[in-house]
């Protein structure tokens, strides 16, 4: 993910076909439009498990009294 000299992000994609390459495209965002992308995959990948090397957004936080909050 880079940032442009405008404020938007942008992230590039990997277009792939039965898993081989076809194109890579930029695709340009902006703060508001990146944190809903952000909140709509912590929302799909909710139930999923984190792997070892998920980036700590993705990590549980143990609260006091037992409850975990990601």
């Amino acid at each position: 993910m880079n940032r442009g000299p405008d404020g938007e992000m942008a992230l590039t994609l990997q277009i792939t076909r039965r898993g081989d390459l076809v194109a890579t495209a930029p695709l340009r965002l902006t703060v508001a439009e990146a944190e809903r992308v952000h909140a709509a995959l912590c929302h799909a990948l909710d139930q999923e498990p984190v792997p070892d090397d998920a980036p700590e957004c993705r990590k549980a936080i143990q609260y006091p009294g037992g409850r975990q909050r990601f």
